[in-house]
Order: structure tokens, then C-alpha cells, then sequence
């Protein structure tokens, strides 16, 4: 990569960061008044990104050992948020995923960005909605080619 290709990286990370810091924090309520740990909430991620997860995989995601895993999952078990059912391969195994309560909370996490990219979108004129597009399509291009 060259020094053009660099500056400019910088120069968008730039924007980006000063985007974020003058959109008015948007949290809603129930994530404040929710008791999800942030430890959970990246498990939550993980079983929401990679699906029904053993709970080894899910240490390994998440960076943690084993055993916090195994607690955080129980913790999360209790609150109705992840459900546990036995690898129909091997009845040893232990599958955690998301339960309905748990896809609901990570949804409106995701409809929470959404909304924000499209208060960020409103009032742009049609030109530059197109270019916004542009940018959008580069940016898919670019990460499906990273994953091929």
C-alpha cells in the first residue's frame, strides 16, 4: 500500500471518528436498564455471528478461559438470554445458542445502527446518496473479496 493510500485511510478514520463524536449518544433505555455485563454481551455477539457455538469455540471467540466462559454462560442461562442443548453427534457436547429473548436483544442492537446510519443519511441530496452507495458497494466488494 502506498503513502496516498495510507494518508487517505487516516484522513476517512479521521471523519469517522468525528462522525461518532458529534452524533448524540442514542442508547435506548432498555440497554441501560438491562443487566447484561459487558462480558456477556460479547458472547451474546459471538453466539449471534457464528450460530449455535460449543462452548469451547466460544472461550476461543471471546478470548477467555474455559471455565469464565462456562460461568458467563451460565449467568446468561439464568436470565433467559442462551439456551443449552446436547451436539446430536456426540450427546456429550454441550451447543449454546441464543435463545428467542437473547436474538431479540442482538436485533435491536442492530436496528439501533441502522437507525443511526439512516439519521446520518437523511437530508443528504440524491448525488450524495448515490455516492454514499458507491462507497457502500466498494466497501461489500471489498470484504467479500477479504473472505473468498
Amino acid at each position: 500500500m502506498g503513502q496516498n493510500e495510507v494518508s487517505r485511510i487516516q484522513s476517512i478514520l479521521k471523519l469517522s471518528e468525528e462522525i461518532f463524536s458529534a452524533m448524540p449518544p442514542l442508547i435506548p433505555a432498555e440497554w441501560l436498564s438491562s443487566d447484561i455485563t459487558a462480558a456477556q454481551l460479547r458472547i451474546m455477539m459471538v453466539l449471534y455471528t457464528q450460530g449455535p457455538s460449543q462452548m469451547r469455540s466460544i472461550a476461543s471467540s471471546v478470548g477467555i478461559a474455559l471455565s469464565t466462559a462456562t460461568g458467563v454462560i451460565d449467568n446468561l442461562v439464568r436470565k433467559g438470554m442462551v439456551v443449552r442443548d446436547a451436539d446430536p453427534q456426540d450427546r456429550r457436547l454441550v451447543i449454546c445458542k441464543l435463545s428467542e429473548d437473547g436474538q431479540k436483544f442482538i436485533n435491536n442492537i442492530w436496528i439501533h445502527g441502522q437507525e443511526q446510519m439512516e439519521m446520518l443519511l437523511t437530508g443528504l441530496t440524491l448525488e450524495q446518496l448515490n455516492k454514499a452507495e458507491e462507497v457502500a458497494g466498494f466497501l461489500l466488494k471489498n470484504i467479500s473479496r477479504d473472505s473468498n
